[in-house]
């Protein structure tokens, strides 16, 4: 295969014009960057990517670790992170973990043997600890909280939306309130929880464990919550429900049912996707688009500028409210 040096002989230019026009390099005339092409295809050369990256330093790769690809909130983290690295002539290397600590490791490795740039963590079961050491390798960046310093993250504070969907369920009259979660583990349910409690006390309302549902990710999730609930004796007057897949799937199980049924739940979903409006499901007004676009954003920052200190950026947050919550008598 021939080499740069026979490519510049071919165009007669110097070897330092065509090592300028494979890089891209933009102080190079016209005529000589399309006399230095049309030596490339004489002699059929193909540039040898992986050397060019190394030379470069980088890879223009970034990994985004997500562990469901068809759910509609990661599908739009993922939208707004593939739409600016396109910005940047970046690509993006999807990680489907399904929250195995394995397959999070797997994706973490691919940053520590220098295949990728940086690494977009969009949800994970691993700890912060164990992930903080490949932070050495490249950026690290976060779509939620994390209390390790080291690491740029954007973020919502889930105890105060928590809180506040709680007080509007209360402006109704509600005081038997059941939720529906994803892990139970995750920072993001604890702060929740914590929020549940706090107002199931101030309401002088004992937990009830069989009010709380878990690992509720799509509509079929939902679903079953409802037809669980209705062969229940006592239940909840309302839900929050921390998606509204998961959601959408309990107002569409209710139309299965009498009308004093549908009306027996009051229901507040969170993401506020395009089924949200559909329904008229109440909900938390966010983005995963604009988080994936300012997570690409704060990836690329910490790449070009590995001195400055990580950012962390918390988002606002809206009720968006519609004709899921019904009032109640007390």
């Amino acid at each position: 295969m021939a080499n740069i040096r026979q490519i510049a002989k071919e165009a007669g230019v110097s070897v330092t014009t065509v090592s300028r026009v494979l890089n891209g390099h933009p102080y190079v005339s016209e005529d000589k960057r399309q006399a230095v092409i049309e030596a490339m295809e004489q002699l059929q050369y193909t540039p040898n990517r992986n050397a060019v990256h190394l030379a470069k330093g980088r890879t223009f790769m970034v990994a985004v670790m997500l562990p469901f690809a068809n759910h509609p909130y990661f599908s739009g983290l993922v939208d707004g992170i593939a739409y600016e690295a396109l910005q940047h002539q970046y690509r993006v290397i999807l990680c489907q973990t399904d929250y195995s600590i394995s397959e999070e490791e797997r994706a973490l490795q691919l940053l520590r043997d220098k295949l990728v740039d940086g690494v977009i963590i969009c949800s994970r079961q691993s700890s912060w600890h164990d992930i903080e050491p490949y932070k050495v390798y490249g950026p690290v960046v976060a779509c939620e909280y994390t209390d390790v310093q080291r690491f740029s993250s954007i973020y919502m504070d889930h105890y105060q939306t928590m809180k506040h969907a709680l007080d509007v369920l209360m402006e109704y009259g509600h005081r038997r309130i059941g939720y529906c979660l994803g892990r139970p583990d995750s920072y993001n349910s604890d702060k929740r929880i914590r929020a549940y409690r706090e107002a199931l006390h101030q309401l002088g309302e004992p937990f009830r464990p069989e009010w709380g549902f878990h690992h509720c990710y799509n509509v079929e999730d939902g679903a079953e919550v409802i037809r669980t609930l209705l062969q229940m004796k006592e239940r909840p007057t309302a839900l929050l429900v921390a998606g509204d897949q998961s959601a959408a799937g309990m107002m569409l199980e209710l139309r299965n049912h009498s009308e004093a049924d549908v009306q027996s739940f009051s229901i507040i979903g969170f993401d506020n996707l395009p089924i949200a409006k559909v329904l008229g499901l109440t909900t938390f007004d966010l983005s995963s688009y604009d988080i994936g676009r300012k997570a690409f954003e704060l990836f690329k920052h910490q790449l070009d500028q590995p001195d400055d200190p990580p950012e962390r950026h918390e988002l606002p947050f809206r009720m968006i409210h519609r004709s899921s919550v019904y009032r109640i008598n007390t």
